[in-house]
């Protein structure tokens, strides 16, 4: 009997749970799943092109293009010959330069081999012909190393003529605190591959102009809402402590000083604490880990019930991870959705018409509309 009452009570807190995650919200949408593409490798980065097709970037070095119309897949041709694959490196994200109808740039980030080691880079590059054209390196970060693992490699842009770069620790705790080097930081670079000059260190030779902000382990979510302004990361943590954190210029996000994760071969905490003055703290922590990818902050109008809020990859848990704000950046609650896709969602982005298209591990590229909305 009182096995029956605590399985009871337990019921009605999750379904009390699921309603109030929604409560503020008038219309619940139908997701609608349609797959636009399969076979792929890992599909890293998607960009939506004006032409109604949909660029692919494969950690496995190569850059496909997709009909949104027939689903037909194009090979592009012309990526770097030194793009280096392995572990968690090869060719990372893609996105299109906000002036790219005058200019017609597509970015890219990817694993340059530099002796035999990997280092995360920037570039862009021109479309003509299914092939890359005007190849150029921007910058070539200083995060050299061995280790196969930790890029980061997000890329995203501020509309007012910079765009910004994430790069991880690449395995190396101590690099996260060491500003003569990238690895560790999200960077700020002009378009051109330049140093802004209101950068928040760019007058302080003992730490690389580029760097925007740093403490941060391996940030594989950057989302610029060029709205409110705002830079948005989501990073993996160690064995739980995974972050989402609101970026601002010159702050310290603690990796490894801080952590709210645990060593992988021991239960026990990484760093001092969990918090520490000269630090921010994270808008939200997952423990355990979901293994956090990229992230998005929904601006359309499509999903009513995730307008304004953050989207965030599940990996290792296998869902889009909906996190619901209020109007001062508060977490109000955490809803897991999507996971009838039944895979690691590597990417999300929102297309100019509000949908979702989503890139999993086991090389699916899946739109998401919604049929209709119920009460």
């Amino acid at each position: 009997m009182n096995n029956y009452l605590s399985l009871t009570a337990l019921f009605a807190l999750l379904f009390s749970f699921s309603f109030f995650s929604y409560s503020d919200s008038e219309k619940i949408s139908a997701y609608k799943i349609d797959t636009i593409a399969s076979g792929l490798g890992v599909p890293w980065g998607m960009a939506v092109m004006p032409n109604n097709t949909l660029l692919i970037t494969q950690r496995e070095a190569l850059l496909s293009q997709v009909n949104l119309k027939t689903g037909k897949l194009t090979s592009i041709s012309g990526l770097p010959k030194d793009i280096k694959v392995g572990g968690q490196g090869g060719l990372f994200d893609i996105a299109l330069s906000p002036n790219y109808s005058a200019t017609h740039w597509i970015y890219f980030s990817y694993n340059k081999d530099v002796g035999k080691q990997g280092a995360t880079t920037l570039a862009r590059a021109k479309i003509e012909n299914k092939a890359l054209v005007d190849w150029q390196d921007l910058l070539v970060t200083q995060s050299i190393s061995n280790r196969a693992v930790h890029y980061g490699g997000r890329i995203s842009f501020d509309n007012h003529g910079h765009v910004f770069l994430s790069v991880g620790e690449r395995g190396v705790r101590a690099n996260g605190q060491d500003l003569m080097m990238h690895a560790g930081s999200i960077l700020r670079l002009n378009l051109d591959g330049s140093t802004p000059n209101d950068n928040p260190f760019v007058n302080n030779n003992k730490i690389l102009p580029e760097v925007w902000s740093y403490g941060h382990r391996n940030p594989q979510g950057l989302f610029y809402n060029t709205y409110s302004q705002q830079l948005w990361s989501s990073e993996h943590g160690p064995r739980g402590g995974d972050e989402i954190n609101l970026v601002r210029a010159g702050h310290n996000y603690g990796w490894p000083i801080v952590s709210h994760g645990q060593e992988y071969n021991a239960p026990i905490a990484v760093g001092e604490g969990t918090e520490r003055d000269g630090i921010v703290s994270p808008v939200k922590t997952y423990i355990p880990s979901i293994a956090t990818s990229s992230l998005i902050q929904y601006r359309g109008n499509h999903f009513p019930e995730l307008t304004g809020d953050l989207l965030v990859g599940a990996l290792k848990a296998q869902h889009v991870n909906h996190i619901d704000l209020d109007e001062n950046n508060n977490v109000k609650a955490e809803n897991r959705i999507l996971r009838s896709i039944n895979g690691r969602i590597r990417n999300i982005i929102e297309s100019p018409e509000g949908w979702l298209y989503i890139s999993t591990d086991d090389g699916r590229i899946l739109k998401v509309s919604c049929s209709k909305t119920s009460k």
